[in-house]
């Protein structure tokens, strides 16, 4: 008969005449609990079996211990959890509220967990793009169909009428590596070996998310993700009216000319040069004068016809900003489709400038979703990466969502895991239930029961 060691206690400073102790005797607790939200948000999205639907499972069901549901759910939840690395399922595998994402409580076979571990999941995200299985990849998987998957949740996720009009943000930025990943490449803007991912947001929402080599035009593939974005949003909404906005990376013909084809409008901006700056040169003399006069910043808009020498097609409408700052001009300049009932000053500042807030999405894809996490060898496992990276943001902002109106509705996916997710809990599992008691003076109790109000009964 095994001997039971009592529980080594840890004995600390005392407390007004009280001994202060600790032991590992608590029983099984969590520090997950919040993650019920992420299940109950994406069952009802129906998320996790719809990745899944992206992958072809060659596997022998009478030796499969985790289905390709439980594992898409398992990677992306960790992600929204703050996991980004394989070797963390080492330990979360056996988290008492991660194993009802298979709807269990242990494993079915013996020396099993609820979950699967680094291993296993390492050959989920080496899983071939379409064709046969490979001896050790007996799953494969369609990288498109979880592109056309983004846009489907986002227009799922708009009730009510119909949007009148959607904006698109198209932006790249750099994911550093620092090891012999394909298609790393060193980029000399940046100044070190990366990636150029390409994504496509509407709002925080990504529509699109594709890594591309470091060597890459930062517009390439970006008219092909346009088409396939606006033919799905087009199907749902066939008289939403799109605009596409970007910085002058994009003002390319190409871009432009698919645009105006298709009755979407553009605001580009426009890299500045010697012709540009000559057209507007008294206005800048003027904001020179009135900048000096005041001792602040000033600054006019103009706008005019241009065309470039060669690399465009047509004349198109240019609007500028002339700005002068203390010692020196700031002119800027951007391309748009827009008609010119719309002033150069709101086409900039009120169509224009809010481009940033897609930054500050890519910042949280890359920082707080581990979108740079692209540390595989192959680049078809990177890009699986990104996706999944991609997916746990829709369900940070299907929680959002729900916390509309109250002191998290604008948090960061940062935010939301410390003060939503992380929720320690002590677990009871007994024949009919699986109760979950989490902390009676948390601070997010009533967001808590906001977000769980909000799904389906």
């Amino acid at each position: 008969m095994p001997t039971q060691r009592k529980p080594i206690s840890f004995a600390f400073q005392g407390c007004q005449g009280r001994k202060v102790t600790a032991a590992f005797n608590g029983g099984t607790i969590t520090s997950h609990a919040g993650a019920l939200l992420l299940r109950e948000s994406g069952r009802a999205m129906g998320l996790f079996d719809r990745v899944a639907a992206c992958f072809t499972d060659h596997r022998d069901p009478r030796l499969t211990e985790h289905s390709v549901s439980t594992l898409v759910a398992q990677r992306i939840v960790a992600l929204a959890l703050g996991y980004e690395d394989l070797n963390d399922h080492d330990h979360l595998r056996h988290d008492p509220v991660m194993g009802l994402f298979a709807d269990k409580t242990g494993g079915t076979r013996k020396g099993c967990a609820a979950l699967a571990g680094k291993s296993t999941l390492n050959r989920l995200e080496h899983a071939p793009r379409g064709g046969k299985p490979g001896r050790y990849h007996r799953v494969s998987h369609d990288p498109q169909a979880m592109q056309v998957l983004l846009t489907e949740l986002f227009i799922e996720s708009k009730t009510g009428p119909p949007p009148a009009r959607l904006v698109l943000d198209i932006d790249c930025t750099d994911d550093e590596v620092h090891g012999r990943q394909e298609g790393r490449f060193f980029h000399g803007y940046y100044g070190h070996y990366c990636f150029l991912p390409l994504y496509v947001f509407c709002g925080h929402h990504p529509l699109a998310a594709v890594l591309r080599p470091g060597n890459t035009d930062p517009a390439r593939g970006a008219v092909e993700e346009l088409d396939r974005i606006v033919t799905q949003l087009r199907h749902r909404w066939p008289n939403v009216q799109l605009t596409v906005r970007a910085d002058s990376a994009y003002a390319r013909e190409e871009l432009m000319a698919f645009c105006e084809a298709h009755d979407i409008h553009y605001v580009l901006g426009l890299a500045r040069n010697d012709r540009l700056v000559g057209r507007i040169g008294p206005e800048l003399l003027a904001a020179k004068v009135e900048s000096e006069g005041r001792r602040r910043p000033a600054r006019l808009y103009t706008e005019f016809a241009h065309a470039t020498r060669t690399s465009w097609s047509r004349s198109r409408r240019v609007v500028a900003k002339c700005e002068h700052i203390p010692g020196k001009s700031n002119p800027r300049f951007v391309v748009t489709s827009l008609p010119e009932t719309i002033a150069p000053r709101t086409v900039y500042e009120r169509v224009y400038c809010p481009r940033g807030n897609a930054e500050n999405a890519i910042k949280e894809q890359q920082l707080d979703l581990f979108a740079g996490r692209t540390s595989a060898t192959p680049i078809a496992a990177n890009q699986l990466r990104l996706l999944f990276s991609a997916l746990a943001s829709v369900l940070m902002i299907r929680l959002r969502a729900a916390l509309a109106h109250t002191r998290l509705a604008r948090a960061t996916a940062h935010s939301l895991r410390l003060k939503l997710l992380r929720i320690g809990a002590r677990i009871s599992v007994s024949v009919r239930r699986v109760a979950v008691a989490m902390d009676a003076h948390h601070p997010f109790r009533a967001e808590f029961a906001r977000v769980h109000a909000s799904f389906p009964t």
